[in-house]
């Protein structure tokens, strides 16, 4: 495999997961990874959406973004997700997403596709650890491989030491977070060209 295929699939309320999205875009493009950058459909109400200056702001800024297909799941021979917790869990939209998966899932269209994830919360004990291991639960139903960060490079540890994914606390900076998102990416891509020599 020259040039591994990644769907990124991400959804972001403010902005967090859309710039956490773009950042292993960017990287795995330069890794030598064709990639499709894919939103998650917004299941909140549009009046909802449009009641928030900065929810309503950030859906305009990703309109562009085509939607998640299942044609992108297929296609792909990795996966990136990013989306923020809700109550330690992954948000609804994003669930609502891997919920409609099951026939690509019956069919093992899903398996032996390595898959990594990362996340976001408003605090730093948000739930961050329990939703990456709630997606990584999903990701091995479906017989997929998972390419966890762990500790395979100091950034990781300037970043916040979460071996499970990165996760991000809402309004920081991200001069920490590019280097490990990077690196989280990069292994992604490392891993699933290795699987297919």
């Amino acid at each position: 495999m020259s040039q591994p295929k990644l769907t990124i699939v991400f959804y972001s309320t403010y902005g967090t997961n859309h710039q956490m999205a773009r950042i292993a875009a960017e990287t795995a493009q330069k890794a030598g990874a064709e990639v499709r950058l894919r939103r998650v459909q917004e299941t909140a109400p549009q009046d909802v959406v449009n009641g928030q200056d900065a929810w309503k702001a950030q859906a305009e800024k990703m309109a562009d973004i085509p939607v998640v297909s299942h044609d992108d799941m297929e296609w792909a021979d990795a996966y990136f997700f990013a989306a923020p917790t809700r109550y330690g869990v992954v948000a609804s939209q994003m669930r609502a997403f891997i919920d409609t998966l099951g026939p690509l899932w019956m069919a093992g269209k899903l398996a032996d596709k390595t898959v990594t994830a990362v996340t976001s919360a408003q605090n730093t004990h948000g739930g961050q650890e329990a939703t990456l291991l709630s997606l990584y639960t999903t990701f091995m139903h479906w017989g997929a491989i998972l390419v966890a960060p762990g500790y395979t490079d100091p950034v990781l540890f300037e970043a916040g030491g979460n071996p499970y994914g990165y996760s991000h606390t809402a309004g920081d900076g991200f001069e920490k977070a590019t280097p490990a998102i990077a690196h989280q990416v990069t292994r992604l891509i490392e891993k699933t060209a290795k699987l297919a020599a």
